[in-house]
Formats: structure tokens, C-alpha cells, sequence
């Protein structure tokens, strides 16, 4: 790949000591600073200007700030919440079924994984965020084999997945086993209503939707879990206190800082390494620093999911961050922390004492993104390609409605259940093969580059393995930090920094037919079409910035998938033949 060195290798060579060294007096300066200018008191009396720089008007930062407020705000509203949860088991409900997007949906994701409830306590959570028709399907038959309440979660009450999810599940259940959570005065509330959903739980306008954890849209999918939310906004409103300290003893301002000033020195690859029941906590974190940072050609790029490795695969574009539980302390990741160290990583750890810290995380976390985007000199609130992406599927099912299908669009190369499709400019020259085609986008991976994977597939545990095992190889073979976003899930979190950040993406997107299509009830639209759409705007979106992309389409997703691996795995062997690579295994 272009100027890529041999697994395990960086163009710089070793850090040293000498470059954490620098960039820890940088992080320093940057407190000392903030300190002197009461940075801490200035972000929780909400003044915007504080992103001056980013030459956004200040009174339109501060509206965007409501998340400061949320852990005393929801701590008067757990009598309510407590008291829904409970009406809602005495009426034999059992499972309970988020349908959202983003700062919808992946808050409750991680607070289903992190707290293991007893039955009889709460009800069974899970998340439906893919349009893709077999997950829908899938998604369907759980929630109708036992009784299920489902939360309807959009901050806009207009966004559309939520509404597909909708349509598809009021088909099978009545009006009494919908929640709506969304913003005052809606057209998810004007449904609401209309229909006689069992409630509607309205959300502070001045939230933005990857700083909502700690609002209704986190917290009510977690109380009816079973979570105590005494224990969780506890914690959360004493990291709020630690906040407000002075910067250099702010642990907020601590990893913003730390997250800033490696960030501007070229370190913009945030790797998250946490203990398995955090996982979860990696793919919030990811949403919230990728949409906030992620704009103005600039932006930090977090990486989760990638299995960890040896010390010397990691190249020198990147920053870590380990976050575990106490009860789940690994040595071998401490000797991994320490050997990143000795080798002039920034590397930052952070244990947590049980599960209800990851209230306090939540605020720590928020603090530090907002923090970063004044270093970045961003405005860390909007996300301006995020509605650009919506848009442009809505173009497209526009377009569907009046001609009956989607705008066609011609392969550059095509063979039996495989098709790729790129501007063949930005790939070089025009392949004669679709394992030629793959070539010249790995071709492509340069220096300071991150690949990112985005699957229009089904999330299921077979192809998020196989694409996992893609991410090592390239990772092991090239050095370059790796991605994996199943899609349309993605366009609500990293897709914000793929168009809007650093020009420093090689994306390749993976399509499939689905087993069998879905509708929707009310729709002209299928599920199928609905997530044809979104890849399709997706590419488009890419193509337009001149982005590294290649689409590579699967007449099947699993032998497909199969074939593309092989390619890809052929591809790497040959430049680690080329460079005399031996490649480092992961730990």
C-alpha cells in the first residue's frame, strides 16, 4: 500500500520516550492554560464562547449544553421512571425492544450488556438498529414470542428508521406496547397521541443526541431493564463535581485535553481497548467523539472493536485509552499499556469500579469531547454531514417512489455474484477483475491512513467474525488502524467524520441481496430498498469528496463474503511477500 511499511513498522520508526515525553508537556501547557483562563467554570456557566474559533455564534454552542444538567435533572424524575418500570412488569411484560438510531440506541445497548438483572427485576433489552431485512425479520420473531414493550426513540420524531421500525412492529402488537421517547411537540408525540401509545417520555430540547445517555433516551431503556438509577446518576453526578475543579486536577478536562493535543500532533487514531463487558462503552464513545470531531477536514478517529495486538504493530498515528473493570483487570493488557509506553505511545487508563461508573464515564467522556473540540478548534454540538446523509436517502426513496426503483448505477466490474463499483479515477486505472478492483483500493492505504469497513449486512455473530478477522489482517500485515461500521447503523456515528473529517479514510462498502425482502406496512418502500438507499447515498456522499471507496456487492452475503475475504487475504500475502513483512500475530 502506498508507502506502507512492513507489519509491525511505521514510517517515523519507534517513537521513543522522547515524543510521550513532549506530548505530555503539551497536555500540561494546555491545563496550566485552560486553568488560567477558568476553563471549568466558564463550560458549566455555558458560555459558547469557549468555541470561538470554530466561528459558530456562541448563544448557538450554549443551547446545545443541556447534557451538564441531566444528572441532577434525571435524578428528580427516578420516582417516575422507577414507577413506569414497575407498572409495566405487573402487566407481564417481559422484554422490552428499542427501536433507534444513534444517541437513541447506543446507550441502552451498552447499559443492556454492562448490568446483568435478574429476571424477576427488569425486562430482557435489546436494540434494533439495521434496516436490513433479515435483521428486521429476525428482530420481529423475538419480540412476538413473549410480551414485549417497545420504545419508539427519536429526538426529531422524524428520523426514519425509527419509523420503518415502527410501522413493522405495530403489525403485530397494539398501540399499548409503545413507548414514544422523543422531544417536546413531535411528530413521533403528535403519533403518540393519536394512537394512544401506553406513554411518551419527553427529552430536554437543549440535548443533542450523543450527549443524551443520561436522559430519558438512556434512561429509560435502562430502568426497564432493571437498572438502579440511584446508583448510576450517583456516580454520574459525582464526576459532574470532579468536573468543575480547576483543569489540572479535572478529569474531564484531563482526557480532553490528552485527547486534543495528540490529536493536533498527529495522533488522531483514538484506539479504546476496554474489558469485555465495556465493549459496548467503546461503540458510545465511538459515536460521540467520531460526529462531534469529525468536521472541518480535521477530527480524532476512534477505533473500537480491533482486537488488540503486540506493541510493535501499532504505528505512529496512534493514542490509546484502556478502560476496564476492576473485577475484570487483565495482565496481559497491562503489559500491553506498559510496552506502549516504553515505545512513546500516549497511552491514558482508567478503572472503574463496577457498573454504575459508567454513569460517571458518560459525564467524563462528554466533558472531554466538548474539551477536544476547543483544542480542534471545532464546534463539538452540530453534525452537518449526518443530515446530508439523510437527505440524500431520502432523494433517493424520492426517486423510487416516482419511477418505481432506485437510480441505476453500472458496475466498472462485475462476475458471478460479485460486482464492484468505484470512480474509477480515484482508483487509478479501471480493474479487469472485482479481485483487482480490491487490489487497487488496498493499493491505495498510505501512511497515517485508517481503512474502515462498511457493511450493509446483517450484525449477526458469523459476519461480524469474518469481517473482525479481515480488520487483524490488515491491521497485522499494513499497520494501518482499522474500522468496522455495519450500516445504516454507522451514518449516525462514524459517518459524520468519514465526509466531514480528515481526508484520510479507504473506505470499502459491502452489499448483499438479502434472503428475502421485507415491506412496510404503510410504505412504498420495502426493507430492502430502504437500506439500498442509505448504501447508495452513502457512496455518492463518499464519491463526491473524492474519497477512497470501493463498493464491492454480494450476490450472497455469506459466499460472498467468503470469496472477498480470500481476495483480500491474497492481496495482503502478497505485499507481505513484497516487503519482507513477517506478520506480528495479535495477543
Amino acid at each position: 500500500m502506498t508507502d506502507a511499511g512492513p507489519a509491525g513498522s511505521n514510517a517515523a520508526g519507534t517513537p521513543g520516550a522522547g515524543t510521550a515525553d513532549r506530548l505530555q508537556d503539551a497536555v500540561e501547557d494546555r491545563l496550566r492554560a485552560w486553568e488560567a483562563d477558568r476553563v471549568a467554570d466558564r463550560l458549566w456557566a455555558k458560555d459558547g464562547s469557549l468555541w470561538a474559533a470554530s466561528g459558530h455564534a456562541p448563544e448557538a454552542l450554549a443551547a446545545w449544553m443541556g447534557w451538564l444538567d441531566l444528572p441532577e435533572a434525571m435524578t428528580g424524575r427516578i420516582s417516575e421512571l422507577t414507577h413506569l418500570r414497575d407498572d409495566i412488569l405487573r402487566d407481564g411484560y417481559r422484554r422490552a425492544a428499542v427501536l433507534g438510531m444513534g444517541g437513541s440506541s447506543l446507550a441502552p445497548e451498552l447499559f443492556s450488556r454492562v448490568f446483568d438483572i435478574p429476571a424477576q427485576e427488569g425486562t430482557e433489552l435489546r436494540i434494533l438498529d439495521s434496516t436490513h431485512p433479515d435483521a428486521v425479520r429476525g428482530f420481529r420473531e423475538w419480540a412476538r414470542s413473549a410480551r414485549t414493550m417497545f420504545c419508539v426513540s427519536s429526538k426529531s420524531g422524524t428520523t426514519t428508521e425509527p419509523n420503518a421500525f415502527h410501522a413493522a412492529m405495530a403489525e403485530v402488537a397494539p398501540a399499548l406496547d409503545f413507548l414514544a421517547i422523543t422531544d417536546p411537540g413531535t411528530a413521533l408525540a403528535d403519533l403518540a397521541r393519536a394512537q394512544e401509545f401506553r406513554g411518551i417520555l419527553e427529552g430536554p430540547a437543549d440535548v443533542g443526541g450523543r450527549y443524551s445517555a443520561l436522559s430519558v433516551f438512556g434512561l429509560v431503556p435502562a430502568v426497564l431493564h432493571g437498572v438502579n438509577l440511584t446508583g448510576l446518576l450517583e456516580r454520574a453526578t459525582a464526576m459532574g463535581d470532579a468536573c468543575r475543579r480547576p483543569a489540572s486536577r479535572n478529569p474531564g478536562l484531563r482526557l480532553g485535553a490528552f485527547l486534543g493535543e495528540v490529536a493536533r500532533a498527529g495522533r488522531d487514531k483514538l484506539t479504546i481497548l476496554t474489558s469485555p463487558r465495556l465493549a459496548a462503552f467503546g461503540d458510545w464513545a465511538e459515536q460521540l467523539i467520531a460526529e462531534s470531531t469529525g468536521k472541518a477536514g480535521t477530527g480524532i478517529v476512534p477505533i473500537v472493536g480491533e482486537a488488540p495486538a503486540a506493541a510493535e504493530v501499532y504505528a505512529d498515528d496512534r493514542c490509546f485509552v484502556f478502560l476496564a473493570l476492576a473485577e475484570e483487570a487483565d495482565p496481559a493488557m497491562a503489559r500491553l499499556a506498559l510496552d506502549l509506553k516504553r515505545r512513546g505511545h500516549p497511552v491514558e487508563e482508567i478503572v472503574v469500579a463496577d457498573a454504575f461508573d459508567v454513569g460517571a464515564e458518560f459525564v467524563r467522556w462528554e466533558v472531554a469531547t466538548a474539551a477536544a473540540g476547543i483544542v480542534l478548534g471545532i464546534d463539538p454540538f452540530d453534525q452537518p454531514n449526518v443530515q446530508e446523509s439523510k437527505d440524500a436517502t431520502k432523494a433517493l426513496l424520492a426517486a423510487f417512489a416516482e419511477h418505481g426503483s432506485l437510480p441505476p448505477s453500472a458496475p466498472i466490474v462485475a462476475e458471478t455474484g460479485l460486482s464492484a463499483y468505484a470512480d474509477v479515477r480515484v482508483l487509478g486505472d479501471a480493474p479487469v477483475s472485482v479481485d483487482g478492483a480490491v487490489r487497487q483500493l488496498l493499493n491505495l492505504i498510505g501512511d497515517g491512513d485508517y481503512f474502515a469497513i462498511l457493511a450493509y449486512l446483517p450484525r449477526d455473530q458469523d459476519i461480524e467474525a469474518q469481517l473482525q478477522s479481515v480488520r487483524r489482517r490488515l491491521r497485522d500485515t499494513l499497520g494501518v488502524a482499522t474500522t468496522l461500521g455495519f450500516g445504516p447503523r454507522f451514518l449516525h456515528s462514524t459517518g459524520q467524520l468519514h465526509k466531514g473529517g480528515p481526508a484520510t479514510g479507504v473506505f470499502l462498502q459491502i452489499t448483499a441481496e438479502p434472503q428475502k425482502d421485507l415491506p412496510i406496512p404503510g410504505w412504498d418502500e420495502s426493507f430492502g430498498t430502504l437500506i439500498a438507499a442509505q448504501a447508495l447515498g452513502d457512496l455518492q456522499s463518499l464519491q463526491r469528496r473524492d474519497r477512497r471507496v470501493l463498493r464491492v456487492h454480494l450476490g450472497d452475503a455469506r459466499s460472498g463474503l467468503d470469496r472477498l475475504e480470500q481476495m483480500i487475504g491474497d492481496a495482503l500475502r502478497v505485499e507481505a511477500g513484497a516487503s519482507g513483512a513477517a506478520v506480528v500475530p495479535s495477543t
